[in-house]
């Protein structure tokens, strides 16, 4: 089973905010950065340092797998 850290959704989060900035008045973020913000919002809840890539969406699985190509 593949993990992916909190440090990488953070990291992953970054980079497609970098890629597609924050838009309009409430500043609304880009889908993938929003994909896993959700992912990443339950890990600081619950305190995880890792979760399981099957547990993340399709749109979430994605961006981190676009973002792990990049870096």
């Amino acid at each position: 089973m593949l993990f992916v850290t909190i440090q990488e959704l953070e990291a992953a989060i970054n980079y497609w905010r970098s890629q597609s900035p924050s838009e309009g008045d409430e500043l609304r973020l880009c889908p993938e950065a929003a994909a896993l913000a959700k992912p990443y919002a339950l890990m600081i809840v619950q305190g995880a340092q890792r979760v399981p890539m099957d547990v993340l969406d399709e749109l979430a699985r994605s961006a981190i797998q676009k973002f792990q190509k990049t870096s």
